[in-house]
């Protein structure tokens, strides 16, 4: 059946769960750059950057209540799931200014499995043959994104705006993890110290390090993988010494899972390959401590049962349903 882009839905001078949210936390980090003002790299540019977001949010707002569908109702939470691609970095811009915790986590990470696993991972397996498939896993985060937010929206319209908040919601839980807990990652960590020190176990502290450089460390050289340039490209774009701990591509992609098998299990199923490469990839490439994997999927559970929460507690209201006899 054709989705119909135009049927009705009644129109509500309120704001969506997900835009509440959303200006929530454009709140919280308006008052850290005010706080921070003086040791922050850009804080005007920040500050505008963030009244623009309100200024869009409202304005799509407007274009709902004149032309109350579902199109408008899409564009207006696609928007703020489309601004995540601005959040995500913008939470460097916070942590660079506090002492960087790299030594603590690959400390920690040498103490319990006697070894630096995103190092010996990728040395276990230095074929394109193992590359390609882990890329592809990792590059697979944001098709994942979209396909059980479409899903939802096509034969789930009922839940979209659940599905939407808690997807943000957890997002924003994660950020606001990365913005006092500075942990950059082997990525970035390693190639700051050397792969002398890692060798030596010798684990040093970098302090605001990140403050001013952002070497990445490329991953298993395989250039000629199709997969291994996407990843490379895009973190070269949008990569930053920032979001270590807890993976959010392990926590996110696990609630995208509690997701889909909620509504559809064939969906889960077929997502379920990719999921499993992209936990392996957040290693093998050296994206990420072992130990944030495992704090990632133990902060899914947490998070998922939270945001739900909030959504039931908080924002659920009547101010998004279909008119079904129209």
């Amino acid at each position: 059946m054709a989705l119909d882009w135009f049927k009705r839905v009644e129109s509500s001078k309120g704001l969506f769960a997900v835009e509440r949210i959303s200006l929530i936390y454009n709140a919280i980090t308006t008052l850290l750059i005010v706080l921070l003002f003086s040791r922050m790299d850009h804080p005007v540019s920040m500050l505008v950057e963030r009244a623009g977001i309100v200024a869009l949010t409202f304005a799509l707002i407007y274009l709902y209540q004149k032309y109350p569908c579902r199109l408008s109702a899409f564009i207006r939470m696609a928007v703020q799931m489309s601004f995540l691609a601005y959040w995500y970095p913008d939470t460097f811009e916070f942590n660079r200014l506090f002492p960087n915790l790299d030594h603590l986590f690959a400390s920690a990470e040498q103490a319990l499995f006697g070894c630096q696993p995103a190092v010996e991972f990728m040395n276990l397996c230095p074929d394109i043959w193992f590359s390609e498939p882990f890329n592809m896993g990792y590059f697979a985060y944001y098709p994942m994104i979209a396909a059980v937010a479409i899903y939802y929206f096509v034969f789930r319209f009922e839940w979209f705006e659940k599905a939407s908040f808690v997807l943000v919601t957890s997002f924003f839980i994660y950020y606001l993890i990365y913005i006092f807990v500075p942990v950059a990652g082997p990525q970035f960590y390693f190639p700051a110290i050397g792969m002398d020190n890692v060798m030596a176990e010798n684990f040093l502290s970098i302090g605001d390090y990140f403050n001013h450089n952002d070497v990445l460390l490329p991953g298993p050289d395989f250039e000629q993988g199709l997969f291994y340039q996407l990843v490379e490209t895009s973190q070269e774009v949008g990569e930053r010494p920032t979001a270590a701990f807890p993976s959010s591509h392990v926590g996110i992609s696990t609630i995208l899972m509690i997701m889909a098998w909620r509504v559809n299990r064939k969906l889960c199923y077929g997502l379920m390959p990719f999921y499993a490469l992209l936990c392996c990839a957040t290693v093998y490439i050296q994206a990420h401590y072992l130990i944030d994997v495992f704090a990632g999927w133990i902060s899914a559970v947490c998070i998922y049962i939270l945001s739900t929460w909030m959504y039931k507690r908080w924002f659920a209201s009547r101010d998004f349903r279909l008119v079904l006899d129209v």
